[in-house]
This record gives structure tokens, sequence and C-alpha cells, in this order.
């Protein structure tokens, strides 16, 4: 048998799997690159309309270790500035997803042991996962730069953004493929692979504030973030760190490779640890709020970044007074009207909104591992001591109560850095933290989807990705653009209150509650009534 025989058939299984997934998400991060370049280019078409915002946002080491260092002071370096980094963090979360999906997941399924049963060889699943990821990647940065170049920014910049993106996806492909061969579930390789993503961006942030004479600038270079950011797109346009990544990629394949042959088919190297000799969880709750602490810690600390970094750059706002073009655009974004509204406020209202749809994000991932469980089999023994609608309802408890927290935790960490700033901490905490909890019931309604997907259509679970995805884009582009507004209004965050920008409403927040209370009890009736893999 060839090495890598049966390679072909699992990378064509693999991507029919994915035929939504991959597509979407990769039409979604080429929309959100090129939407946010040419709506800089819209609102400040020349350098010199732009250097007032320019100059104290380069000043602010949080703008700076949130979005990294402009390759020049150019407007197309200017126009991609929020996308270079985050977009590339977003290309390392797809690249990972694609190849623990294609690896550890299957195999902890065991439908991984079912297709060795075949003519496959024993490197075919991991060699299907890495080529799957791969053309991801590749396509995720090439379209992404053709993109840039077509809403008019230069054509060599363009290329080297797409070769910034290359070089962190690729990365993050040869690390999640050594995670998979060191942990034995897929909780353990999402800790791995999302652990080193952290300590990437943190490393890479610490060398972006550091001084020129400050040794710990050399930290950015430990980093696969780092040097991806080298490459300075629209600025020195350098290619020598795609040889760096490169490198880096075909060592961690090859690593993963080896890792493989010296474990068993269902095992990682790394011992699990065994339990607590003492049961301490005395129900389904406690049982869901075990397995998904890790889920909640990390967004937690991530809370109080974000929110500290949003608070902290809201001041340097001040500088461009109410400029009516900016005050325009961030208007569209937020979904305020016209009238007296500080761009502060606004710019706010757009933050929150934004960093809501990431919240979601969490929610509907809690409420999947009802999919997960159930694909694993382990749902059939958890369910000879509780309900469905217990262990159902254990899982939507906690989303919905994580969620909340999170955005209020955002509210209270932004209302906090803002009211430093100001002198007046009580009311920057009294304004932001209710505008904060405004977004909440519009992330019930996506996890109320994700619900209804898993009860009613459990095959297309992963369809609640495509719908989050969908959502962002009705929600942020669609204003931009100048799209009809009932667009907007096909997504729930459409209907979120634009706060603090303007006064709250409640009975757009009741609606939301009682729709994602509708949906999310068709989606518990139906997983009473389907059946449960066994």
């Amino acid at each position: 048998m060839s090495t890598f025989a049966g390679t072909g058939s699992l990378v064509r299984l693999a991507a029919r799997r994915d035929r939504v997934l991959i597509p979407v998400s990769v039409l979604a991060l080429v929309a959100f690159a090129a939407g946010s370049a040419q709506a800089t280019i819209d609102l400040y078409p020349t350098l010199s309309s732009a250097l007032d915002i320019i100059r104290p946002v380069l000043s602010n080491p949080a703008s700076v270790a949130l979005y990294g260092p402009m390759s020049s002071l150019t407007l197309d370096s200017f126009a991609v500035f929020k996308t270079v980094l985050l977009g590339g963090v977003f290309v390392c979360l797809l690249a990972y997803i694609v190849v623990r999906r294609h690896t550890r997941t299957e195999e902890e399924s065991g439908r991984l042991e079912l297709l060795g049963a075949g003519a496959i060889e024993r490197r075919s699943p991991l060699t299907a996962a890495i080529l799957l990821g791969t053309a991801t990647v590749v396509a995720t940065a090439a379209l992404t730069g053709a993109s840039l170049a077509a809403v008019g920014l230069d054509a060599r910049g363009s290329f080297a953004f797409a070769v910034c993106w290359l070089v962190m996806g690729l990365v993050w492909v040869g690390i999640t493929a050594v995670a998979a061969q060191l942990t034995e579930t897929t909780r353990g390789t999402a800790a791995t692979s999302l652990g080193a993503l952290g300590a990437a961006f943190l490393l890479r942030a610490l060398g972006d504030t550091a001084g020129d004479d400050n040794p710990a600038r050399l930290l950015s270079w430990l980093s696969p973030l780092g040097w991806g950011q080298k490459v300075s797109p629209y600025g020195d346009n350098r290619l020598w760190p795609f040889w760096l990544g490169l490198a880096a990629y075909v060592a961690l394949v090859a690593l993963a490779y080896q890792l493989q042959e010296r474990r068993d088919l269902g095992a990682g190297l790394l011992p699990s640890r065994p339990g607590s000799a003492r049961g301490s969880m005395r129900s389904v709750g406690a049982l869901t709020t075990r397995l998904t602490r890790g889920t909640l810690l990390g967004w937690g600390v991530s809370a109080v970044a974000i929110g500290s970094v949003v608070g902290s750059i809201a001041g340097n706002l001040e500088s461009l007074g109410n400029d009516h073009t900016t005050l325009d655009l961030m208007r569209k974004l937020a979904g305020a009207t016209a009238g007296q509204v500080q761009l502060v406020d606004v710019f706010f209202t757009t933050e929150l909104h934004i960093i809501a749809i990431a919240v979601a994000a969490m929610g509907i991932s809690i409420v999947t591992r009802l999919r997960t469980e159930e694909t694993s089999l382990r749902a059939e023994v958890l369910l000879t001591t509780t309900s469905r609608s217990g262990w159902a309802v254990s899982h939507l408890v906690v989303a919905l109560a994580s969620t909340a927290a999170v955005m209020a935790l955002v509210g209270l960490v932004a209302g906090m850095a803002d009211g430093k700033r100001s002198g007046d901490v009580g009311t920057s905490v009294g304004r932001l933290v209710p505008a904060a909890l405004a977004t909440v019931p519009a992330i019930w309604v996506c996890v109320a989807v994700a619900l209804l997907l898993v009860g009613l259509a459990p095959r297309l679970t992963g369809l609640a990705w495509a719908v989050l995805i969908t959502f962002l884009l009705l929600s942020e582009l669609v204003p931009v653009l100048g799209l009809p507004d009932w667009m907007t209004n096909l997504s729930p965050f459409g209907h979120v209150p634009s706060m603090p920008a303007q006064e709250g409403r409640l009975l757009p927040l009741v609606l939301l509650v009682a729709v994602a209370a509708a949906v999310a009890a068709v989606g518990l009736g139906g997983l009473r009534r389907r059946d449960i893999l066994a």
C-alpha cells in the first residue's frame, strides 16, 4: 500500500463536509479586509485628512498592542491597519478549526477508526487535514490580496498583505497538527493550539509596545504573528518572512508525522490527568460548567483586555472634535441617527456591537457541545441519569449567563478605563455597562439559533457559524456600503439600541428576548423528539 493511500478520497470527503463552513468563512474574511479598507478610503480620501486620527492612535500603546504598528505613514497602510493583525488571527482560527475538525475530533468520535478499516494508510487522515487546512489558508490569503488591489490599494502592498496572512495561517496549520498528536481530546487540542495563539499574541504585543532601546522589542520575533507583521504590507513589502513561516510550517508538519508514529490511535502523547477520587459534581449543570470552565476563563481574561483597550483608545478620538465626515460613517456603523452625537459615544456603540458578535461565538460554541457529545457517543451515557431537556437546558443556561457576564465585564472595564481618563469613573461605568448589556438579547438569539439546529437539524449544526458570520456582514458592511436598511434588520444586532450614542429603547430588547425564547423552545422540543446517536 502506498504511504499516503486514500489521501485524495479523504480530502474530497473533508471538503464535502466543510462545503459551507470553509467558503463562508473565507468570503467573510475577504469581505472583512476589503470592506474595512474601502470604508477607510471613503472616509479619508487623502493622507492629510487622516493624519489627525493616525497620530494619536499610533501614540497609544493600547492600540498598538491590539492592532500592531502601522507599516508606513501612508493611506493604504492606514486602510488595513485594523485588519492586518486581527484578520491574521482569524485566519489562524480558521486553520485551527479545519485541521482539528479532521484530526482529533474525528479520532475522538471513533470515525477515524472506522475509516482505517478501509484502504487508508495511517498517515492519510493527518495528511488530508493538513492539505485542506493549507488550501483554505492559501485561498483566503490570495482572494484577500486580490480584493484589496481591486478596491484601489497598491498591488505590491496587496500581495504583501496576502503573504502576511499566509505566514500566520500556515504556522497554525502546523501547530494544530502537532497539538492533535499531543492530546487525546478535542478540548485538549483546542487548549494547546489556542493557548499557543494567545501566547503568540501576547509576545507580539509586548514586543510592539516596547521602546526602540528596550530589549523586550525582540519578543515579537518569538511570535509567528510578529513574523507576519514583519512583511510590512504597504510599507517595505518584505517577502523574506514568508520563508521563515514556511520553514516553521514544514518543521511542524514533519514533527506531527513523527509524533503520530509514537502513539496509538485514540491516544495522545501527553498523559491524561485522572479525575478526582471523590465525586463533586452532583448535577448535569455542574458537569456542563466544569467542561466549559476553560472557555469561560479565556473569555473572561479577553473581556478585561478588550475593555481596557477600548476604554483607553476612546480618549484619543477627542482630538478629532466632531468631524462631520467621520461622524457620518461611524454613525452608520453604530446605527445611530443624525443629531447631536459625540464621536466617542458613536465609537463605543460601534465597538460594543462588534465585541457582542464575537461573544456570540462563545455562546454558540457552548451550545454546539451538545452535538459534539452526541457524535462522540457520550450523550447516551449521560442521558441514563438525566433527561434530554435537563441536559440541553444546562448548556443553554451556561451559554446565556456567560455571554451576559462577559459583556457586563467588557462594559465595566471599558467604563473604568474611560472614567480614569475623564476623571468620572461612576458616570462612564453607568453609561457603558447598560450599553454593553443592551447587546445581550441579540447574542441570545444567535445562541438560540444554534440550539435550534442541534434540535431539528443536527447534521447542519455547523451552519450556526455561517449564520453568525452572515449577521456580522449584515451589521457591519451593509451600512458602510449604503445598502438598503432592511438588510441590516435581518440581523438581530440591527435591532440593538445604539447606546450610548442614543437613548436606549426597551421594546426591541424585549422582542429579541421573546424571539430567542421561542427559537430555543422549538430547538428543545426537537431535541426531545428526535433520535440520539447511540
